[in-house]
């Protein structure tokens, strides 16, 4: 099953409840929040009190994408302000094993996140024990980069591992999908799109809207 996320980091922060809603009519089921510290990434963005409003004026699924240091920190607060979902990084920590553990204790599906840079093979002994896999196709930290070619075949890779395994884990795919890349990267296994600029810079309805449709 396919699923669209927007990322409303890239989003007019004055305008954003208009913003969610005019995703939501375009097609959305989910609502990617990516949240930065700073360390983890040079950016900083937002954290639990923005996910708290949104939850409580949302019924979409909230793809919470933490790319902060030592995310096992935070595990609770960001549960307890509505995540649906929580993505947390390999590179990240030294206890990936005990984080999806918290994850679950607190009743949240569970994602995993690796970095451009980061092979693979890093996420591959832990697929069976989360609910999605996260391929970044840009470095994190910044909205508007361009998709990484060289990571497509990391896609394909993490797909096929899913797929060999019959596991029941999706794979989403984060940084620079547009429109015009987007067959590109469904052929290659992944099921959960985020898209932020091309999503939230002009007619945000009908952007979601074309997103949706190239995936159904």
């Amino acid at each position: 099953m396919y699923h669209f996320s927007p990322s409303i980091l890239s989003a007019d922060f004055m305008e954003l409840g208009d913003a969610i809603e005019a995703t939501t009519k375009g097609g959305s089921d989910y609502l990617h929040f990516d949240v930065m510290d700073g360390i983890f990434v040079p950016s900083i963005s937002f954290g639990m009190p923005v996910l708290k409003c949104v939850r409580a004026k949302t019924n979409l699924f909230l793809d919470v994408h933490l790319m902060i240091t030592k995310p096992e920190r935070y595990i609770k607060e960001f549960a307890e302000s509505g995540a649906d979902l929580i993505t947390f990084h390999v590179e990240a920590t030294d206890d990936i094993a005990g984080t999806i553990d918290l994850i679950r204790k607190f009743d949240c599906k569970v994602g995993l996140a690796i970095n451009p840079e980061t092979d693979a093979k890093a996420i591959k002994p832990y697929l069976k024990d989360i609910d999605m896999a996260l391929v970044m196709t840009v470095h994190p930290g910044f909205g508007g980069q361009s998709y990484i070619e060289e990571c497509t075949a990391k896609i394909k890779q993490v797909s096929d591992w899913i797929k060999e395994e019959n596991l029941d884990c999706d794979l989403e795919v984060d940084g620079g999908v547009k429109l015009d890349n987007l067959d590109k990267v469904l052929s290659n296994g992944a099921n959960v799109i985020v898209a932020g600029s091309a999503v939230f810079k002009g007619d945000i309805e009908g952007n979601t809207s074309e997103f949706v449709k190239k995936m159904l």
